[in-house]
C-alpha cells in the first residue's frame, strides 16, 4: 500500500494513522498494522517500543498535518471573514470525517494522557488561531466589535466538527454544507457593512 522509498517506521506510522481513523485505537492491532505497513513484527517493535509507542507517533503525525492543512487555509490574503471562508470551505473528505476530531471519540486514546496531548494541543491551536483572526477583524472594522473572538472560533470549531457527525450520520456531506453556510451568513450578518 505504502511505497517501498518509504522507510520502514515511516510506513508504520502511515499504516497507524490510517488504522486508527478507521478503527480507533482499540480496533487497530498490531498484527493489522503489520500487514497494512508490509512490515513484520521484528521491524515494528525495532523501530517502537510498542503500540502505545507507535499510536502516539502516529496521532502526533496527523495533528501535525491537520495544523498545517487548517493554516494553509487561513493563511490566504484577506479580511478575517475571507480567511475564515477560505478554512470553512476548503475542500476535505466530509463523510469520512475529521482525523483528530474522530479521536476524541476514542475513549482509550481520550483516557491516556500522552495519546490525548495532541489532539487537545491541536484543537486548542485552531481555536486560538481562529480568535486572532476575528479579533484581527474587529480592529480592522471588518466584523463587529460585538464578536467575541473565543467565543466565534469555539463556534467555528463546533460547527465543522458537529457537521462532520451530522454528514457521517446522514451519508451526506449536505449537512456539513448546510452548517458551513449558515455560519458563513451569520458571519457576514456580524461584519461592518
Amino acid at each position: 500500500m505504502y511505497s517501498r522509498c518509504m522507510s520502514t517506521p515511516e510506513r508504520l506510522i502511515e499504516a497507524t494513522r490510517e488504522l486508527l481513523w478507521e478503527r480507533g485505537y482499540v480496533g487497530t492491532s498490531p498484527k493489522a498494522i503489520q500487514q497494512q505497513a508490509g512490515a513484520g513484527q521484528g521491524s515494528m517493535y525495532h523501530h517502537f517500543t510498542g503500540k502505545p509507542d507507535l499510536a502516539l507517533a502516529a496521532i502526533r503525525r496527523t495533528a501535525e498535518e491537520v495544523r498545517a492543512s487548517a493554516e494553509a487555509a487561513l493563511g490566504v490574503e484577506g479580511t478575517a471573514y475571507e480567511r475564515i471562508s477560505s478554512y470553512l470551505l476548503r475542500e476535505r473528505d466530509v463523510l469520512r470525517g475529521c482525523p483528530v476530531g474522530r479521536l476524541t471519540m476514542d475513549p482509550d486514546v481520550i483516557a491516556n494522557h500522552e495519546l490525548r496531548a495532541p489532539v487537545e494541543e491541536t484543537l486548542d491551536w485552531l481555536r486560538g488561531r481562529l480568535a486572532a483572526i476575528v479579533q484581527e477583524g474587529r480592529e480592522r472594522g471588518e466584523l463587529s466589535t460585538a464578536l467575541v473572538p473565543a467565543e466565534i472560533a469555539a463556534t467555528i470549531v463546533a460547527t465543522v466538527q458537529g457537521g462532520y457527525v451530522l454528514a457521517r450520520a446522514s451519508g451526506s456531506a449536505a449537512a456539513f454544507d448546510a452548517g458551513v453556510r449558515g455560519l458563513l451568513a451569520l458571519l457576514r450578518t456580524n461584519g461592518s457593512n
